[in-house]
Parts: C-alpha cells; sequence; structure tokens
C-alpha cells in the first residue's frame, strides 16, 4: 500500500480528503493531502484533482507550512482560466476565497516583493469584479497590505472603503472581520472600541473554525490596559485551551506567552514554550516565527531582571538553554526577521513593532490564574526574587526604628525590623550591644521555621548577659510553648514551671515595663495547658492562670502591647468556653478579644479569634456572620498571615460564599487560595485541593472554559493517597460536564471513563452506572458509535445491578438508535426494552408503575419511529397504538394524544 491504493473513485477521494482534515493540525496533514493528490491525478477526473488541490491548501494555509501554497493555487488558477467549465459552484466558490489567503499568505513571506503583493491585489480586485463579488474583501486584503507596511493614510482609506463595502459570500465571517477591525482599534489604542466591537464575538454570537481563539488572544493586553484583569485572566483560560493544538494559530499561542510575562507569571509562560518547541524554528510562516520569537525574548528578558538568567528554559532543541542565552538568540532572530520584512517593505514598520513588543514592562505585579506550572523536566523551579533591599546608609538608625517597634508594637513588623537592622549592622560593622543581639534571636526564633526552641534558649542567655532577667524568663517561656507545639507537652510543662513560679514572687509591685515580660510567660504557661489538657483539671489550672494574666495587665490597659495580652486572655477563656460547651459566652468572649486586638494597633493577632467565630457561626448555620468573620480575618491578617494560613482562609471563604449559591465569588477566593498555596510550596498538597474546589466553584458559575483548564490543572496533583480518590473521580466528573458544555464530546467520554475506572471498586455502584451512561452518551454525540455500544452495554448491566429498570431501559434504547445499529439490532434492543419494562410491572406500584408505564410508552413510540424509517408501516401502527395505551395508563394524556394523532397520520398516508 503506497498511501493512495484506496483512491479508486471521486467519492473515496471526498472520504480520504474528510479524514485528512479531521486530523490535528500538522505537517502530517499536509503529507499526506500531497498523497491524496497524486492519488486524485490517476483516476483521470479533472474535478477529483480539483478538489485535491483545494484541499492541499486548506491543510497547508492551517498550519506551519504556509510557504506551500503558492504552488496548488497557481495551478488551480491555470485550470480556471483554461477549463472554468470543470469546475463545479463549491470548486468555483472555493477558487475565489482563497484569493485572500494568498494576499495574507504573501504578506507574511518577506522573499516575495512588495510589487508583486501590489500586482496579486490587482488582480484579485479584477476577478473579483468579473465574477459579480462585492469589493469588501478586496478593500480588506489591501488594508492589511498598508497597515502592514506602515502606509497609515492608504490603511485608513482602505479601512473605511471596507466598511463601506457590501458584505457578499466573499466577505470573511462575520467573527473573523470583526477580529481584524478589533485589533486595527487596538493598535490605535482605542481599547473600549476594540473590545466593543469583539463583544459579538468573545460572548459566542459570531463563532467559526478560529474564533473567538484568535479574538480572545487579542483581547489580553486590551484589557489589561483598561483596568479589568478579571476578565483578561478568563480569556487566558478560555483561549490558550482553544489554540494550544492549533499550529496555524502561532501567533495567538505567542499572545498568551506575552500575557504571561506582563502579569507576573513568568512560570507558566516557559512552561507554554516548552509546550511547542517547534515554534522555535518552523519557518514556513516567517511572521509567525517572528512572533513568538519576540514573546520568547519579553520572557526572558524578565527572567534575566529577576536574577534568573542562569535559569536553564526550553528553547530550539539542539541545545541547552539558559534564560540569559535565549533571550539574546530570540532578540538577534526575531530583529533579523523583522530587518527582512521592512527591507522588503521600505519602512521600519515591522521592526518598530517587534522591538516595541520586546521592550514592554509588566501591567501588574501578580494575577493569579488558578493553575499550576508544571515545569519541564530540564528547567529547575522558577521562584519569585525579590529587588534587593535599599538599605539606608546609617545602620544605626535601623538599630533605634527596631528598638522602637519592638517596645511600641512587637510583632511582625518588629520581626522585620531587625532582619534589616542586622543586616545593615553586618554591612557597616557595626557592634551592637547584647540586649539587641538578644531581640535579634527572640524575633528570629518567633518567625522561625522550625520550633525555635534553641533560638529562644539564646536569646534568654543573651538577656541573662545584658542584665535583663525578666526579658530573659519571658524568652524560656516562648521556648516551652514552643515545645508544646512540637509536640513535646511533658518537656514544656517541665520548661514553663520556674518562670512562671518566679512571676508569682514577682507579681506584686510591677510596672508597665516589668508586666509585659511577666504577661508573656503567663500567656504561654496558659496555652500550654490549653494545647496539652487531658482533663477538667488542667482546663481549670488554665483558667486560674489566665485570670492572673488578666490581673497583671488591666491596671496597664493604656500600653497598646499589655491590652493585646488582656485581648489574648479574653480569647483563652472563649477557649475554655468552649470546651465547657458555653458555645453563647465563647462567642462574646472571642468578639470582645478581637475587637480589642485591632484597637491595640495589632490586627493580626484578631486572626485566629475571627477563624474561631466562623467556625462557631458555621456550626449555628449562620452563613452571614461566618462570611463576617472570614472576611475580617482576611483583613486583619493581611501582609502577616503565612501563605499557607492565607491559602486556607480563602478557602474557608469559598466555601461560605459556595453553600450560599455565590459561586462567582466563592471562585475569586479559591482562586487566591491557588496563589497563595503555590507561594507556599503546597502546590500538590492544598494548591491541588483549591484548584479542585475553584474548578467546581468555575463550573457552577457556567464558566466552564475556565474551569476544564483549572481541574485539568489540579489532577495533575490530586492522588487517592492525599486527597481520596472521591475527589478525583468528582473532578474528573466535573472536567466531563465542562467538555460536554463545551461540544468536546470525546473528551467528555475520556474524562467519564477515568472516573468510572476508580468508582468501580466502591461499594455503592450508582455513580459507577452514571458515569458509564454519561460516557456512552458522549461517545455516541462524538460519532463512535461501536465504542458507545459497549459503554451503553456496561451502563445497562451496571443499572440492572441496582434494580433501576428505567435507566436499562433507556440504554436499550440508545443503543437501538446508534449509527451502527442494523434492522435487526434495532428490532432486538427494543424489544428487550419492551420485555424489561413489562417484566417490572407486575411487581411496580404507586409512582415506580407510573415511571414503568410512562417508559413503555416511550419504547413503543420510539419503536415506531425506526419502524417507520424502515418503511414497516403496519408494524409502526401496532406500536403506536401500544405506546398509546402505556401513556394513558401512566395518565400523560399529553403523550397519548401525541401517539394517537401520530397513527391517524400515519394511516392517512
Amino acid at each position: 500500500m503506497n498511501g493512495t491504493d484506496e483512491i479508486i473513485d471521486l467519492d473515496s477521494l471526498r472520504r480520504a480528503m474528510a479524514e485528512n482534515a479531521a486530523q490535528p493540525e500538522g505537517p502530517a496533514r499536509g503529507a499526506r493531502a500531497e498523497q491524496l493528490l497524486a492519488g486524485a491525478e490517476k483516476l483521470s477526473e479533472t474535478l477529483a484533482v480539483i478538489e485535491a488541490l483545494g484541499h492541499q491548501l486548506q491543510m497547508y494555509n492551517y498550519s506551519s507550512e504556509k510557504d506551500k501554497m503558492f504552488v496548488p493555487f497557481a495551478r488551480l488558477l491555470r485550470m480556471w482560466d483554461e477549463h472554468p467549465e470543470e469546475f463545479d459552484a463549491y470548486e468555483a466558490h472555493s477558487l475565489h476565497w482563497v484569493f485572500k489567503w494568498m494576499s495574507g499568505g504573501m504578506l507574511n513571506q518577506p522573499h516575495i516583493p512588495l510589487a508583486s503583493m501590489e500586482k496579486w491585489l490587482g488582480e484579485m480586485e479584477h476577478r473579483y469584479r468579473v465574477a459579480g463579488h462585492s469589493e469588501r474583501a478586496v478593500r480588506m486584503s489591501e488594508f492589511y497590505v498598508a497597515d502592514h507596511v506602515g502606509d497609515e493614510e492608504r490603511a485608513t482609506r482602505a479601512y473605511e472603503a471596507w466598511l463601506a463595502a457590501d458584505r457578499d459570500e466573499m466577505a470573511d465571517c462575520h467573527a473573523c472581520e470583526l477580529n481584524g477591525q478589533g485589533v486595527r482599534q487596538s493598535d490605535l489604542r482605542d481599547d473600549e472600541r476594540a473590545l466593543e466591537l469583539w463583544r459579538p464575538v468573545l460572548e459566542g454570537e459570531h463563532t467559526c473554525a478560529h474564533e473567538p481563539h484568535a479574538t480572545l488572544a487579542a483581547s489580553l493586553l486590551p484589557l489589561l490596559r483598561l483596568g479589568r484583569p478579571e476578565e483578561a485572566r478568563a480569556n487566558h483560560l478560555r483561549g490558550y485551551r482553544l489554540v494550544r493544538q492549533m499550529e496555524s494559530m502561532r501567533g495567538a499561542f505567542a499572545s498568551h506567552v506575552e500575557f504571561c510575562a506582563l502579569t507576573g507569571n513568568e512560570a507558566r509562560a516557559i512552561e507554554l514554550l516548552a509546550e511547542r518547541p517547534a515554534y522555535f524554528t518552523d519557518s514556513g510562516n516567517p511572521d509567525g516565527l517572528m512572533d513568538f520569537l519576540s514573546v520568547t525574548a519579553l520572557v526572558m528578558d524578565r527572567l534575566v531582571l529577576l536574577g534568573l538568567g542562569e535559569q536553564s528554559v526550553p528553547g530550539p532543541s539542539e541545545r541547552a538553554w539558559s534564560a540569559a542565552e535565549l533571550a539574546v538568540h530570540a532578540r538577534v532572530e526575531a530583529l533579523s526577521l523583522a530587518a527582512r520584512f521592512d527591507e522588503r517593505n521600505g519602512t521600519d514598520r515591522v521592526g518598530h513593532r517587534v522591538r516595541e513588543r520586546m521592550d514592554q514592562r509588566p501591567l501588574l505585579d501578580r494575577l493569579p490564574l488558578g493553575v499550576r506550572v508544571v515545569r519541564p523536566p530540564a528547567a529547575r523551579p522558577v521562584t519569585a526574587v525579590s529587588a534587593p533591599d535599599e538599605q539606608p546608609a546609617d545602620a544605626s538608625a535601623l538599630v533605634s526604628e527596631a528598638r522602637r517597634l519592638s517596645a511600641e508594637q512587637g510583632g511582625p513588623d518588629a520581626g522585620l525590623a531587625w532582619e534589616r537592622a542586622a543586616r545593615a549592622a553586618e554591612a557597616e560593622g557595626l557592634e551592637l550591644t547584647v540586649h539587641d543581639r538578644a531581640e535579634m534571636a527572640d524575633y528570629s526564633a518567633m518567625g522561625s521555621a522550625d520550633d525555635g526552641v534553641e533560638q529562644f534558649a539564646r536569646a534568654a542567655e543573651l538577656y541573662e548577659a545584658s542584665g535583663d532577667p525578666e526579658e530573659a524568663r519571658a524568652a524560656r517561656a516562648r521556648g516551652a510553648y514552643a515545645l508544646s507545639h512540637a509536640g513535646r507537652t511533658e518537656e514544656a510543662l517541665a520548661a514553663i514551671r520556674e518562670p512562671y513560679e518566679q512571676v508569682l514572687t514577682a507579681l506584686p509591685g510591677l510596672d508597665a515595663t516589668t508586666a509585659r515580660p511577666a504577661a508573656a510567660v503567663l500567656a504561654c504557661r496558659a496555652r500550654i495547658l490549653l494545647q496539652a489538657h487531658s482533663g477538667d483539671a488542667e482546663i481549670d489550672e488554665a483558667e486560674a492562670c489566665v485570670r492572673q494574666l488578666l490581673t497583671l495587665v488591666e491596671p496597664f490597659t493604656d500600653v497598646p502591647r499589655l491590652a493585646s495580652q488582656a485581648a489574648a486572655a479574653r480569647s483563652m477563656l472563649g477557649d475554655i468556653a468552649l470546651h465547657r460547651g458555653d458555645t453563647e459566652a465563647a462567642t462574646e468572649l472571642y468578639a470582645r478579644a478581637t475587637a480589642e486586638h485591632v484597637a491595640t494597633g495589632r490586627p493580626w493577632l484578631a486572626v485566629e479569634g475571627e477563624m474561631r467565630l466562623a467556625g462557631l457561626a458555621r456550626d449555628r448555620d449562620d452563613a452571614q456572620g461566618a462570611e463576617r468573620a472570614l472576611r475580617a480575618a482576611l483583613e486583619h491578617g493581611a501582609g502577616y498571615l503565612e501563605p499557607v494560613g492565607a491559602a486556607r482562609l480563602h478557602l474557608q471563604l469559598a466555601d461560605v460564599l459556595a453553600a450560599g449559591g455565590q459561586f462567582a465569588a466563592a471562585s475569586d477566593h479559591a482562586l487566591e487560595a491557588t496563589h497563595w498555596a503555590d507561594e507556599a510550596g503546597e502546590s500538590a498538597g492544598i494548591g491541588a485541593w483549591a484548584r479542585f474546589q475553584l474548578g467546581g466553584h468555575l463550573l457552577r458559575a457556567e464558566r466552564t472554559a475556565e474551569a476544564a483548564e483549572v481541574l485539568e490543572s489540579a489532577l495533575l496533583d490530586l492522588s487517592a493517597e492525599d486527597h481520596g480518590d472521591g475527589t478525583i473521580v468528582q473532578a474528573l466528573w466535573w472536567l466531563g460536564d465542562c467538555a460536554r458544555a463545551l461540544g468536546e464530546h470525546v473528551q467528555a467520554a475520556q474524562a467519564w471513563l477515568r472516573a468510572a475506572e476508580l468508582a468501580q471498586h466502591w461499594p455503592e455502584q450508582r455513580d459507577h452506572a452514571m458515569l458509564a451512561n454519561l460516557a456512552a452518551d458522549a461517545l455516541d454525540r462524538a460519532g463512535r458509535p461501536e465504542e458507545a455500544d459497549r459503554a451503553y452495554v456496561r451502563a445497562g448491566e451496571l443499572w440492572a445491578s441496582l434494580g433501576q429498570v428505567p435507566a436499562v431501559v433507556r440504554c436499550l434504547r440508545a443503543r437501538a438508535w446508534l449509527d451502527s445499529a442494523s434492522a435487526g439490532d434495532e428490532r432486538e434492543l427494543m424489544g428487550a426494552a419492551i420485555r424489561t419494562c413489562e417484566e417490572a410491572l407486575p411487581s411496580a406500584e404507586g409512582d415506580v408503575g407510573l415511571a414503568v408505564l410512562s417508559d413503555l410508552g416511550h419504547t413503543h413510540r420510539q419503536f415506531a419511529e425506526l419502524l417507520e424509517r424502515r418503511g414497516k408501516v403496519a408494524d409502526t401502527e401496532a406500536h403506536l397504538r401500544s405506546a398509546a395505551v402505556a401513556f394513558g395508563e401512566a395518565g400523560d394524556e399529553e403523550r397519548r394524544a401525541e401517539a394517537e394523532e401520530a397513527l391517524t397520520v400515519l394511516r392517512a398516508r
């Protein structure tokens, strides 16, 4: 077999061309089109050659081999000029249609002289006039030429003439025209007008094979410039999903890479570049190659500016690349291509646009996308790198500021201030006091990623050496609490004993200065007891300690840090009330504590209490109260929360909002959760869970394309061990729902079948049956009847095992309607469906019996339709009569009447 042996006549050629056109875009389609042309030439039928040449043209146009279009078109045009009678109406239309492809194709090939294009425009105008076509398509093509070379006066004139000319069958579809018109306005920086023109395309009013793909990509930067980042993010997720496998849309693909580079998503940009390695070198469309190299240079320059010039990145496959190396290579190659265009055009228009694109600065520092970056194997992780802090020349000023913050406020800001002071002191050789070094160690321990026990001990030693025994006790108490936090309860209780006894001895006569470290000791002991409690005795002891703390600090509530300790004491009393089952008292105490923390200027301490308030509100089904508390926690924790803590808070709020049907708002918070999880390095843990939740919220908000992209990303990290197989099944189920809504029926079936494989091991098999049924329906819609039949058989077996007669009957009927079903199959399957209903009727009572009767009526009705299609009139009448009887017994008068009317019409024929 040489690839053309099956081409025996025009029909077989057409089938082969249809099969080739259904394959993914790429060189393989072009190669097959060449084979089919060879086969057509053996048929000695001119129309076969004409159609094969047209097919070849289409395959080249929708690929990276656009430079191959010109030869088959020249041959087609010559055949038209010599024997126009050999062209049927469709091929005559197609020939004139692809004149536009030739115009754009020449424009994108810098070796074709400008004079040739001008001559071609004249030829196109002449032939359209002779054929009786409007000049609309001609003026559109002229506009693109003028715009490309930078002849603004001519471009404006041609653009206006394009819009003024009548639309006819040679005009581009509405979607493509609106895309071009919007791009024109965007280039003129009238972004509002551009988006107004694009609206019918973006909303799905006008579509085609390549729209809204191109318009979604074109809309990204205008939306960002207009301050509409949420829409831009949505269009990126929708649009990238459409273009990622379409080789002919390298320019749109490049726009998505550019969007990532300008929104703080350089890591995702690298992932996109890695997905299409051939785009770095495919030269059949130089204009598309130039676009791709331009945005590659943009991304690599961003990495270099972030200090990641040595980062390993994907590039042309002949060698390994660092970001710095690829930045230079891509810039040089893009400018070289631009120079070829400009030399051809006699202007600097193309080079100016390329430089402008490569030299852009970010439009946003951060725009969470909701999808996880899966880095290519050769790449090292891309992490955000902050610019070095600009340190004041006087390190002593930083030390003084750290001391002030430590005395007045404490907390994270003081810790950061001591970090900056330490770096500056080391850089300038400033000698720090022992007490300064003690505070540095103390705050360093508080912010430590590990338990900090050893650092607290070091801080205590330094405080002692500086002559400050009170702060030394407080540091030791914090070390004891760190032990408790690490699960070392007995050690913690032992370690806190001495500092606590020393504080009790010192309690009378403490002033505001000495009360602060004493309060820290009491607070630490109370927390240890609460964390370690195994019964009421420990709770009582903790309460006594909290009361001691309140007695100590209440005389000093004009001092913010001591007033905050009073608030902390009330929060612990809330914990104790909750332990004792007094939720009303706990709620009041937490509310008062959080308000006092905020009033003292230490809002980050209110977060824990607000989370407790949210939990209590949810327990009593107070969704509004839970939402208020969680929003307050996010507000007061902003800038202070650890990334994982922020992720969890956003997820909790998303859950509350979703429970109330606010899926758009829930999506916003789940999206933030994905960002903070990634920031924490928890992409595969809480990040995967957040993406799973985000996908579900987006689906319910009817943002299906975004949901699909997010769910696919989540599934990369969801695991049965960490998240449960139920979560994976639900994610796949949702993904199938998304694909069905998007018309991607094969993908829907694949998702549901994967979910069914997991669910087949569950004790309860209803989900397994439903998933098998959904997959069968999707395979039917995808035009795969043999696979659909197998899936329906499996679904029917599962429904039968569950005793679900109506579902079994529906599977049998669906199999009868499949394209692969023969007349014998139809009779057998419909007969089986009727028998299944009739066998179930004797034991079916009440509503169940009525449902079975209704299914029996539907089965007879559909059987009649199938028989009528086969010309079996007598059998058709019998089943229509049976349908009417069954519907009547089921009490469905409307359908009974419809069946009787169909019977009357049949008899009248």
